[in-house]
């Protein structure tokens, strides 16, 4: 058919605007995880281009989305130098040797502070995807570091990455570094069509993910849905950052997908205690990890510390050792946390992981569940890592039998039978009813835990026999409870006596006695940790103190409005309005006043003229060897003052109390005119207030 100019003007036009659509949704939908369309309206717009340039083939691009698999299989995968070497990256397992070799790090900086960037270790395969004027051009993988494989044409077929970038001057060269990998619930489904034509299913993501970036046929690498997260940078022309977390922001700009929930740690005690949180709670993700990675932000300081023969010397990856085992699911039931969060939990058929028998594991979430698509009588395969909680990887869809019920999300509290509800714009789903039995222990656990309360005694078993007693309901209950009548209650479960027949226990009067004296000791522990320890969303010890350093009674918070609780140094608007929600509902009004009521501290003793104080409102940085004080207690002290202790020296800093060795700190300080303080100096302005 013969068209005019208009018509092909038009089409042209058309099919411009399908392009750019349909780019847009594969950003929303692989890049920021946040689809507007459904599956079924992208596959029209899919279609309907296909369609188009199978009728006009002169107007098919080479960056169209629908040249993602547009390459014929190659013959053979060539070998190509890369331009800047893909060295490796130096691992450890053990928390001392990360710390030795961060405090090592740091003196190689001559004691100049670090910020460490964290990021998760991804379990896939390495590349490098090379961008020329905005367009894909070269995908290789890591080789030997200095030559790699080309696999430009399964590389086009991942959909995180966009064929042109979606700006308007790209750089003249961008080269990325980078893992290809593949989610769990892809590779569950993947197995699924594996045993129904007959093939063996793949025991992993990383095996499967490293055989198909390889493949010949680009074909078979898209029917398998890789992924793709970049970390790093190779040669690069007109990129502006000079630290990590810019590039990385940058790389989203572009359409680029970085690692996720990347984290900027100041110094090396904030990466050891995010370590040692990761080592007891990993967080749910949808792919594997097998390890967490720390690098140096500032590219300067990157640069000063330069390479080893086959490592940067900015970066090194926390491994962790990885154990996993296939068993059967035998039922799914819900537990009910202390803010009401309902969490499903498998129970598994018992089995053996790394020296120790698994038979529970969590499942998150109500959306965690519908992602593994599990079922009662699945084979699933669980992980545990290192100290890590064990969890659920996978379902092993083509191992299952029969046609098994999905497994619903009740609809109301399995303790109080509360509707539950489901947070707007969260995946957590709640028990809305505070007095909820269940919430109330958990509550009163956290409330005499050592963040909390610090009540000496105050066990779960403990707290179950006194819920079972109705000697509490409520936390002032704690506090009215007489040492006798405690002595006098009677264990739940029956204990063998001397002549090995059960009988009835009684608590006990040495118990009683330690319990009541932990209470008693935790009537004075002050507002700021009865704040933290009452389960107000959003509000730790952290936050606590810094609230109460402003309200510093129960009145003066109560009274206060939300916009002046958000005017609080490092307390936003979720924060705020969490406190004042609760401070104003029918439940923390009774909560506060009956606590009060039992006597228990709602102050703090904030000096009455604090406000007088040198360093009121000031923020001081402390570097250098202190010979009178620790850092914690300068920090304590500085606090008590009312003033902020920071990490790093700006324009924003009033003091620099240098000790011996000061270091890059104190030369910045003195080049910005922050005025510098000595042991002495700081010793006598806190000596003229205090007397």
């Amino acid at each position: 058919m013969v068209r005019d100019s208009e018509q092909v003007r038009d089409l042209a036009t058309r099919i411009q605007r399908l392009k750019v659509e349909i780019r847009k949704h594969d950003q929303r939908y692989y890049v920021e995880a946040t689809p507007t369309i459904s599956d079924l309206e992208y596959d029209r717009l899919l279609d309907e281009l296909k369609q188009l340039e199978i009728e006009n083939p002169t107007l098919i691009t080479s960056d169209s989305p629908t040249q993602r698999i547009g390459d014929a299989p190659v013959e053979y995968l060539e070998q190509v130098p890369h331009r800047v070497p893909m060295l490796s990256i130096d691992n450890t397992y053990q928390p001392e040797d990360l710390k030795a070799y961060l405090e090592r790090t740091e003196k190689l900086l001559d004691g100049e502070s670090v910020e460490w960037v964290m990021e998760y270790k991804i379990d896939g395969v390495a590349a490098s995807v090379r961008y020329e004027h905005g367009e894909l051009k070269l995908g290789l993988t890591r080789g030997n570091g200095e030559v790699g494989d080309d696999i430009t044409h399964n590389i086009k077929t991942i959909h995180d990455l966009p064929l042109r970038l979606p700006v308007q001057h790209p750089p003249e060269v961008l080269e990325v570094r980078g893992e290809v990998y593949m989610t769990n619930a892809d590779l569950a489904d993947l197995n699924l069509r594996q045993t129904k034509q007959g093939l063996d299913p793949f025991k992993n993501t990383r095996n499967v993910t490293a055989g198909t970036i390889r493949l010949l046929d680009p074909s078979i690498a898209a029917g398998r849905k890789l992924r793709f997260f970049c970390h790093g940078i190779g040669q690069a022309n007109g990129l502006s950052s000079g630290n990590h977390l810019g590039f990385l922001q940058q790389l989203q700009e572009m359409g680029i997908p970085a690692t996720p929930n990347v984290r900027l740690l100041k110094g090396t005690q904030e990466v050891m205690r995010a370590v040692e949180e990761l080592d007891n709670q990993m967080p749910d993700l949808p792919f594997e990890v097998d390890g967490i990675v720390f690098k140096v932000n500032d590219f300067a300081q990157r640069e000063r510390l330069g390479i080893r023969s086959k490592s940067p010397r900015w970066l090194i990856a926390y491994k962790f050792e990885r154990y996993e085992a296939i068993t059967k699911l035998l039922a799914v039931s819900v537990q009910v946390g202390k803010t009401g969060a309902v969490t499903p939990v498998a129970h598994l058929e018992p089995v053996n992981i790394a020296d120790t028998t698994v038979s529970r594991a969590s499942l998150h979430n109500a959306d965690e569940v519908a992602r593994l698509d599990i079922r009662i009588g699945d084979q699933v395969v669980v992980e545990k890592a290192g100290k890590i909680i064990p969890k659920v990887v996978r379902v092993e869809k083509h191992a299952r039998v029969g046609d098994l019920p999905s497994w619903e999300f009740p609809e109301s509290c399995p303790e109080c039978e509360a509707k539950l509800v489901r947070d707007d714009g969260g995946v957590y789903i709640r028990c809305p009813n505070p007095s909820c039995p269940a919430q109330l222990k958990q509550r009163i656990l956290y409330f005499g835990s050592r963040p909390g309360m610090d009540i000496d005694g105050l066990g779960e078993e403990v707290v179950d026999l006194l819920l079972e007693s109705r000697m509490i309901t409520t936390y002032a209950d704690l506090y009215s409870i007489r040492e006798d009548e405690l002595a006098a209650l009677v264990w739940p479960r029956k204990r063998k006596g001397k002549e090995g027949k059960l009988i009835d226990v009684q608590f006990g009067s040495l118990n009683a006695k330690k319990l009541v004296a932990g209470i008693e000791a935790s009537r004075q522990r002050g507002l700021s940790r009865l704040l933290a320890s009452l389960t107000i969303r959003h509000v730790g010890p952290r936050v606590a103190k810094l609230i109460t350093r402003v309200f510093p009674n129960l009145d003066s918070l109560c009274n206060a409005s939300v916009h002046e609780l958000a005017d609080i140094h490092e307390i936003g608007d979720a924060i705020a309005e969490s406190v004042h929600a609760f401070c104003h509902s029918e439940y923390g009004q009774q909560t506060l006043r009956g606590l009060q009521n039992a006597g228990v501290s709602v102050s703090e003793e904030v000096p009455d003229d604090v406000g007088e104080s040198p360093l009121a409102g000031k923020t001081i940085v402390v570097t250098g060897t202190l010979q009178r004080f620790t850092r914690d207690q300068v920090k304590e002290l500085i606090e008590k003052l009312g003033g902020r202790p920071s990490g790093s020296v700006s324009k924003k800093t009033d003091f620099l109390l240098a000790g011996d060795k000061a270091g890059s700190k104190l030369a910045k300080a003195q080049s910005l005119g922050v005025s510098v303080l000595s042991e002495s100096d700081f010793e006598r302005m806190v000596r003229s207030f205090e007397s």
